[in-house]
């Protein structure tokens, strides 16, 4: 029934302006605009991404949107250099090497918004 709906990725900010800036600033999305009901959306490949005022902010602990690129260590670097700060983990089984975590079929890199959402880019890797 819903194998073919366009999804929207709902995120709670607490500061609309910053979270923008941080967005378009340091992600480079391209504003899509300001909807009645006061959601700021961005089009993400083929899919939507709308941030939402949230006083209270949110405070999850997973990861709220992964992104798929083609060359995640080439995506880091543009990405470092944009400002955006990844995260590292060392895990006994849980451990990034220069910021990717190699988990089955893919590569994967977290980094966390300024509001708290953590984000994530993902590259698929070919099976052997």
């Amino acid at each position: 029934m819903l194998a073919n709906a366009a999804v929207t990725t709902m995120l709670p900010v607490i500061d609309m302006d910053r979270a923008r800036g941080f967005y378009e600033g340091r992600l480079g999305l391209v504003p899509g605009g300001l909807r009645p009901d006061g959601k700021f959306v961005y089009r993400v490949g083929g899919s939507t991404l709308a941030l939402f005022p949230k006083p209270e902010g949110t405070k999850a602990e997973h990861t709220a949107i992964s992104f798929q690129v083609d060359d995640i260590a080439a995506t880091i670097g543009v990405l470092k250099k944009a400002g955006v700060v990844f995260e590292d983990y060392d895990f006994p089984d849980f451990k990034t090497v220069n910021h990717v975590c190699v988990l089955g079929s893919e590569k994967a890199a977290w980094f966390k918004d300024p509001e708290g959402n953590y984000l994530c880019l993902h590259e698929d890797v070919a099976p052997t």
